[in-house]
């Protein structure tokens, strides 16, 4: 079984991330029941998806500054973040509508998926080290489709009682430790160790080359997370000028969503022959044009702006993987999962205040209000511009 698994890794350790960061939105896809049954609101689950992204910001800032994901193995770490976040995911049956005890168990969420998704991205490097922005678009693929989930869990199982699919995600994280576990770290990365002093991850932000790059995914994150959130309000809008009810709206929301898996891979496979840093350029540079021209195009065919939503949702994380790749490449070997970690950790960060203006100017501003975004491309692809000369003067 093990040697099986071993012939294959990539594929099993992109199943476990898919598994895995089922966590992440579980609630999202049966909110519609807990509103109906537990008189829940539309502000609470803002608050409930706050707590997650806390967690998670919170989690792999611990990582970063400790140097855990350094100190001990990935497989291992992954594991049992895996265990203790089914745990957790299911303990929210109990406690739905029960503050502040929901909240603090969605923020435990949060931090459980801090050892799933950065040690994720460290196994792939130990595995597939020689096509690691290939590697890595499956793998953030995966995490694309995990949140695009629960939205087509809301259109297909709308009389679904809610607790089921939370414990089915429970079982499916579960599973995914299970598989990493068995698969083990990986040949090509040094030993964890217990020697390494704190702030690794922080310590490769002073690596000019990681720094830039880094600098690149902080812009990609300011779009990429408001957008997501963003996406269904934008259709909805469209559905409405079609004079079309609202059952559309979570189908198409999980394919403007959904669709940059296919970017991520699409944009995988180019980098065998174009390189990680070409698709990471192109991938920014289409979707800051998107942004920029959709409120401009509002008043045409809402057929027509579907499909921009559409490419944009391709385009706005074909990006990720490949920064992730290129980050890789400028962090120092010994303490990659650390310096993933902080990049993450800032990153999330970033799309706090990137969501909090949007949405709350959504009612204000209209469409308009992904003008808000542009900035997120132009500095991504402004500090990738310096990857090249920081590269050429070290």
């Amino acid at each position: 079984m093990i040697e099986l698994l071993r012939r294959y890794p990539l594929p099993v350790i992109v199943i476990a991330q898919l598994f895995g960061t089922s966590l992440w939105f579980s609630i999202n896809g049966v909110w519609a029941s807990l509103v109906r049954e537990l008189g829940l609101t539309d502000s609470d689950l803002g608050w409930l998806t706050l707590a997650v992204q806390a967690g998670f910001i919170a989690g792999t800032l611990t990582i970063a500054v400790t140097g855990l994901a350094d100190r001990f193995g990935a497989s291992r770490i992954f594991a049992l973040s895996s265990l203790l976040g089914a745990l957790v995911n299911s303990g929210f049956v109990f406690t739905a509508g029960v503050p502040p005890f929901d909240f603090l168990l969605r923020f435990a969420t949060g931090l459980c998926l801090a050892g799933i998704y950065p040690l994720g991205m460290k196994m792939v490097i130990a595995w597939t080290p020689k096509y690691a922005g290939a590697a890595l678009a499956w793998l953030v693929g995966m995490l694309t489709l995990g949140t695009a989930l629960p939205h087509l869990m809301r259109g297909a199982t709308p009389g679904m009682p809610w607790e089921w699919p939370l414990l089915v995600s429970s079982g499916l994280a579960l599973a995914g430790g299970v598989l990493v576990l068995l698969l083990g770290d990986g040949p090509h990365l040094p030993k964890s160790g217990g020697r390494l002093p704190l702030s690794q991850g922080l310590a490769a932000l002073r690596i000019p080359r990681f720094r830039a790059v880094a600098g690149g995914y902080f812009g990609h994150m300011w779009e990429l997370y408001a957008f997501w959130t963003l996406a269904p309000l934008l259709i909805e809008r469209e559905l409405l000028r079609l004079d079309q009810g609202d059952s559309l709206a979570p189908w198409l929301s999980f394919a403007v969503i959904g669709i940059g898996a296919v970017g991520c891979v699409g944009g995988g496979a180019l980098t065998r022959t174009l390189g990680s840093e070409w698709v990471a350029r192109r991938a920014l540079l289409l979707s800051g044009l998107v942004c920029l021209i959709y409120p401009w195009l509002a008043g045409l065919s809402p057929v027509l702006l579907i499909m921009l939503l559409l490419i944009w949702g391709v385009a706005v994380i074909s990006d990720s993987p490949q920064l992730s790749a290129l980050a890789a490449e400028a962090a120092p070997r010994e303490t990659l999962g650390s310096s993933l970690a902080v990049m993450n950790a800032i990153g999330f960060i970033i799309t706090l205040p990137a969501i909090w203006l949007t949405s709350g100017l959504w009612g204000m501003l209209d469409v308009w209000v992904v003008l808000l975004l542009v900035p997120g491309p132009v500095l991504g692809l402004w500090s990738l511009g310096r990857v090249r000369s920081v590269t050429a003067s070290s």
